[in-house]
């Protein structure tokens, strides 16, 4: 019985080295490059980290980082969930029903990414708030006064969340409307013949060939939660980034 040859360790060496310097060719290293400058922020938050900043980041951790990991786990849970919800309700419908005006809901769902959060996040603030229309019109039909009926604050964490949500689910929408669309007819049939009706069809079948399309487009939506600045700045949430902001600039 033939045993492999062992190869020495200088062989070993060489090989690896040979390997290595045919992996050196101009696309690896002009992927190096970009990758680096994409990384150089993040180099440079842990270098801040690492090298000794006269107690900042323990004065930052005894004062403000609660309240920042609170209202930032607070409006990623509330957004997921709600674009969830709404991203996946809609794609359902406009995939499985037929009403008037589908083609139109179908395009229409997606004109929110249209619009930056922070302009809607004026718009709607302006038109909710106490000297808003909406607001202004109920004092006059009903003859309110300031304080005699309860309207919810705009400007908080959960108008933030609420008014985030309306504008990223139809990042959740468009991929589980295609997951929607991919999903074999057969399968759906099959259930129906099982005696299943439509929401637990909708719950045990399409649901679960749906997963991954809606966990990459909550996905999206999380991370542009955690990137949003005008809409939460201007509702006076203090999250991740408005306060790697402030930190930044000393504010």
């Amino acid at each position: 019985m033939s045993t492999p040859a062992r190869r020495s360790p200088s062989a070993l060496l060489s090989g690896f080295a040979s390997r290595f310097t045919l992996s050196l060719n101009p696309w690896s290293i002009a992927l190096f490059l970009i990758a680096l400058i994409v990384a150089l922020p993040i180099l440079v938050v842990l270098g801040h980290i690492v090298m000794p900043t006269e107690g900042v980041w323990q004065h930052l951790a005894s004062t403000v980082l609660p309240r920042y990991l609170s209202n930032t786990f607070w409006l990623v849970l509330w957004v997921g969930l709600g674009t969830l919800v709404i991203g996946t309700g809609t794609a359902w419908l406009v995939v499985m029903c037929r009403f008037p005006g589908k083609r139109l809901f179908e395009w229409a769902l997606l004109l929110p990414l249209a619009v930056p959060t922070y302009v809607i996040a004026y718009a709607y603030t302006d038109f909710l708030q106490v000297a808003g229309p909406l607001q202004s019109l109920l004092r006059e039909w009903f003859h309110w006064q300031v304080g005699d009926y309860y309207f919810p604050n705009v400007r908080s964490l959960g108008g933030a969340a609420t008014l985030i949500t309306f504008v990223l689910y139809p990042y959740v929408y468009l991929l589980a409307r295609a997951s929607f669309l991919e999903q074999s007819v057969c399968v759906l049939d099959v259930g129906r013949t099982l005696g299943r009706g439509p929401w637990r069809l909708f719950a045990s079948v399409a649901l679960p060939l749906a997963r991954p399309a809606l966990v990459g487009g909550v996905s999206l939506v999380l991370m542009e939660t955690l990137n949003e600045f005008g809409a939460v700045q201007f509702f006076g949430v203090d999250t991740f980034t408005t306060g790697i902001y402030r930190t930044w600039f000393g504010l």
